[in-house]
């Protein structure tokens, strides 16, 4: 499994983040919230489980943070609604 790096206002895969073949980005709204708006898998990468990968970090990192979530991504939302255990971090 290729290693998920912090990158500015990302988790990322690759040599640096100019060139990232998967990510997560999101930016702050404000002090205790983050809108996660745009998770990318490379060909390469598919079928192996890193978009569920990227999610998981930036909810732990939501979580560590003490932060909410505005999830403007589709995948990201769609993995909200599903995963009962993480809708406590949707902010209202």
């Amino acid at each position: 499994m290729p290693e998920i790096k912090k990158g500015h206002n990302q988790f990322y895969i690759g040599d640096d983040e100019a060139s990232a073949i998967a990510k997560v980005t999101y930016k702050d709204k404000d002090e205790s919230t983050i809108i996660v708006d745009h998770t990318f898998v490379s060909e390469e990468l598919r079928g192996q489980g890193i978009a569920g990968k990227l999610y998981k970090t930036i909810t732990d990192y939501a979580r560590e943070e003490n932060k909410k979530i505005v999830p403007e991504c589709s995948y990201i939302e769609a993995k909200m609604k599903h995963n009962k255990e993480d809708q406590d971090l949707l902010a209202e």
